[in-house]
C-alpha cells in the first residue's frame, strides 16, 4: 500500500491551525473532510496535475473543491502558521543551521 500523503505525524501538526468549520444551518450535502482536502491539495502540487483532473477515486473532493479550501486557508493565515510552528520545531530540534 502507498505511503499516505497527510501522515498522522502531519495531521497532528496542521489540524489545530485549521479554522473550525462554520455551521451549516440550511443542511446540504456534507463538507469534504480537511484532511481529505489537505491530501487533494498536497497530491495536486507534488503531482503538478491540473485541479480539475483530481481523480475522484482518491476521495478529496473535487480539484476545484481542494483549490477553495487551499485560497481559504491561504486568506485565513493557515500556511504562514503552519510554516511558523515547523521553524520552531525545527530549531527547537537544532535542525537549522542558520549561517
Amino acid at each position: 500500500m502507498a505511503k499516505p500523503l497527510v501522515t498522522d505525524e502531519l495531521w497532528a501538526v496542521v489540524e489545530p491551525l485549521l479554522p473550525p468549520e462554520r455551521p451549516r444551518p440550511k443542511g446540504g450535502r456534507p463538507p469534504v473532510p480537511n484532511r481529505a482536502a489537505l491530501t487533494g491539495i498536497l497530491f495536486v502540487l507534488k503531482s503538478g496535475i491540473p485541479w480539475e483532473m483530481l481523480p475522484q477515486e482518491m476521495g478529496c473532493g473535487s480539484g476545484m473543491t481542494c483549490w477553495r479550501r487551499l485560497r481559504d486557508w491561504q486568506e485565513g493565515g493557515v500556511w504562514q502558521r503552519l510554516h511558523r510552528v515547523l521553524l520552531d520545531r525545527l530549531g527547537a530540534a537544532n535542525a537549522i543551521d542558520w549561517s
